[in-house]
C-alpha cells in the first residue's frame, strides 16, 4: 500500500529489517542527544509526516531489543497516528531502567506498523449475549 511521506530528516525512510516483517524501524531526528535518566521520558521527534489513507492508522510501536537490552520502551505503545493527523510523527520513549540512557540522531527509537481499523456505530441495548466467561476478567481464566 502506498503512503505519503515527507521526510525531513537527515535519515532515510523507515524501512522493514527482514522481508517478513510487519514493523518498520523509524529513526530518532534530534538536534542534540536527548538524555532519557531513569523512568525519564521524553518526546523524539523523527522528522516524518504521514497522510495515511481513511480507514487505517499507523501504530507505533517498541523496539523489542531496545525493551530487552536497555530497559527504553514506547510510553503509550501502542501510540496511534490517525488518518487525519498531518504534524511530525514524534514518539514518547520512557526509561524503565536503572541508567541514563542517550538518543543519538539516527537511533532506531521505535516501529511503525500500518493497521486497519473499522469505525464504530453503537448500537444501544438492553442485554448482551452470554458467554461462558461472562463478567469474569483480569485474571479470572486462571495462571496457567
Amino acid at each position: 500500500m502506498k503512503v505519503k511521506v515527507i521526510n525531513r530528516s537527515s535519515n532515510p525512510l523507515p524501512q522493514y529489517a527482514t522481508p517478513l516483517a510487519a514493523g518498520l524501524d523509524v529513526r530518532a531526528d534530534n538536534a542534540e542527544p536527548i538524555v532519557l535518566e531513569p523512568l525519564g521520558r521524553a518526546l523524539v521527534p523523527t522528522g516524518l509526516y504521514l497522510e495515511i489513507p481513511a480507514g487505517y492508522e499507523v501504530q507505533v510501536r517498541p523496539r523489542s531489543g531496545l525493551a530487552a537490552k536497555k530497559g527504553v520502551t514506547v510510553l503509550n505503545a501502542p501510540g496511534t497516528i490517525d488518518a487525519d493527523y498531518r504534524g511530525e510523527v514524534c514518539v514518547i520513549l520512557v526509561n524503565l531502567s536503572g541508567e541514563p540512557f542517550v538518543v543519538e540522531r539516527g537511533e532506531r527509537v521505535a516501529q511503525l506498523v500500518l493497521s486497519r481499523h473499522e469505525t464504530i456505530e453503537w448500537e444501544a441495548a438492553e442485554s448482551l449475549s452470554q458467554t461462558e466467561r461472562g463478567e469474569g476478567g483480569f485474571g479470572s481464566t486462571g495462571v496457567k
